[in-house]
């Protein structure tokens, strides 16, 4: 063990490390016992997962107080990041928006407890998707509560689950018609350019993927049809959550691996979510996180007989916002989201959330995809058509079973029942445009089998990969690996 005086009487830094042939772990109650402190929150805990720990102490926690976050913040850098925290130590928390050397729409994922601060971090993302020019779909099943700011500075705002669902169907047409007008144009990537980044984001996911949820099944298909299709054509998925367990996600181990392969925040978790976590994989085996308290109030032991103390422990500094950024290069440093808004609460809508959004319109979807949206993307900002074109998809669904149709209000869909049924070819072509480089017939197998979609044989995948090959849109790179065609 080493012990490093940052600043004397200030910060103390101590280096741990095991022997050998043991993995590190620790008990915050017994290691704050050890140190003598009575405040585990001025302690931070970092591993490497292996045999070594850093612990930070500090004379108070250091991420009581951060600044307001700025428009500079939300510029994104040379490789798509905008800064959206600070960690404990003062450096910032980078999240990545984009991957411009992959051409990788993102995928995010961000957790907490009710009254941890999921809006205002989303409202911070959703800030900085205007500012860098990047087309959103937000639904805010909240009945629009959660994020009232972002109404008029997103390219389609919803509000309940059956326009959240027109606008997802909307989003997975899109997606295609990208992928085919790429195809033919030699392209198996997506750059910065005529078409827009296109994100699509679902608040309070839980209430649309939770069991019991009307249309649970569908809208697990479809965040899983886009998160297939999505990244290589610039439309993103991002889901905001109160839970983080596979039965709050729809219940579907895939659409788990998938997303949890993006940008995923955790904010202040309960202790199942965190076993959850460490199960499903999104915490490597052996690590472990600093609980987040409610509040920064200290505890302290108090004769039974004394008086009570003239300062209300409500008046102790919040924990909103504090989390981890479990996808980037420090899952398990605490940090905490830049400061945006107002405090107290407010009557209406914050000034200070509107500024920061600016005047300028919204980035909107690009103009030849207008028709492959649908109606429902044409409707958007006609809030009577649209309760209308919701009422009569919802009227649908329940004559053909709740969750199992799609109705037929002009976003792509099939009107017979069920999903659109998608063509091998499509799903062929949509796992080689996936793939990190040439694929061979037992990988693209693979991969068409773990797209949530009907098994299919070997046999049918090489049969279509050949006629792909006779069509032009798949290349023969080298015997038995395909790839798309440029």
């Amino acid at each position: 063990m080493s012990a490093v005086m940052a600043s004397p009487g200030d910060v103390v830094e101590l280096t741990l490390e095991v022997p050998q042939g043991k993995v590190i772990s620790y008990n915050l109650a017994a290691l704050c016992s050890a140190l003598d402190i009575n405040d585990p929150t001025r302690v931070a805990v970092e591993t490497d997962g292996l045999r070594r720990a850093l612990v930070t102490v500090y004379p108070s926690n250091p991420l009581a107080q951060v600044r307001a976050v700025t428009r500079e913040d939300l510029v994104m850098d040379r490789h798509g990041r905008i800064v959206t925290g600070l960690y404990h130590n003062g450096h910032p928390v980078k999240k990545r928006l984009y991957d411009p050397s992959t051409g990788s729409a993102q995928r995010f994922l961000l957790f907490g407890t009710t009254g941890a601060g999921k809006s205002r971090a989303l409202q911070i993302e959703l800030i900085a998707e205007k500012i860098n020019k990047i087309c959103t779909w937000l639904a805010d099943l909240k009945l629009g509560q959660s994020v009232p700011e972002a109404e008029g500075n997103v390219d389609w705002y919803a509000r309940s689950q059956e326009e959240a669902i027109l606008m997802l169907m909307a989003a997975v047409a899109v997606a295609q018609d990208r992928m085919r007008r790429y195809s033919a144009a030699g392209r198996n990537s997506f750059a910065l350019g005529a078409d827009p980044l296109l994100h699509v984001r679902i608040d309070e996911a839980n209430r649309l993927l939770e069991r019991g949820a009307p249309y649970r099944d569908l809208a697990t298909y479809l965040i899983k049809e886009l998160g297939r299709t999505g990244r290589s054509v610039g439309v993103s998925i991002g889901l905001s959550a109160q839970a983080s367990h596979l039965e709050e996600l729809g219940g579907s181990d895939t659409l788990r691996a998938m997303l949890k392969e993006g940008e995923v925040t955790l904010l202040r978790w309960s202790s199942s979510m965190m076993r959850q976590l460490v199960a499903d994989g999104l915490l490597p085996a052996g690590e472990q996180l600093m609980p987040i308290p409610k509040t920064l109030a200290p505890r302290e032991l108090r004769s039974q007989f004394d008086s009570e103390p003239e300062d209300d422990e409500d008046d102790a500094p919040g924990t909103q916002g504090m989390g981890y950024l479990l996808s980037g290069p420090r899952p398990t440093a605490m940090m905490r989201h830049l400061r945006l808004g107002s405090i107290a609460p407010l009557p209406g809508k914050d000034p200070e959330i509107l500024a920061l959004y600016g005047n300028d319109e919204p980035r909107r979807l690009e103009e030849v995809s207008h028709e492959t949206a649908g109606v429902a993307y044409m409707l958007r900002h006609d809030p009577a058509a649209m309760a209308a074109l919701c009422e009569q998809f919802r009227q649908a669904q329940q004559q053909k079973g709740a969750g199992q149709g799609t109705g037929s209000a002009g976003t792509g869909e099939s009107s017979g029942g069920g999903p659109k049924k998608v063509r091998l070819e499509d799903r062929i072509l949509a796992a080689l445009a996936d793939a990190d480089g040439p694929m061979s017939a037992e990988g693209v197998l693979d991969a068409v089998n773990d797209d949530g979609g009907k098994p299919v044989s070997l046999g049918s995948v090489r049969t279509r990969l050949g006629g792909l090959v006779n069509e032009g849109d798949v290349a023969r790179v080298e015997r038995g690996l395909y790839a798309p065609a440029r």
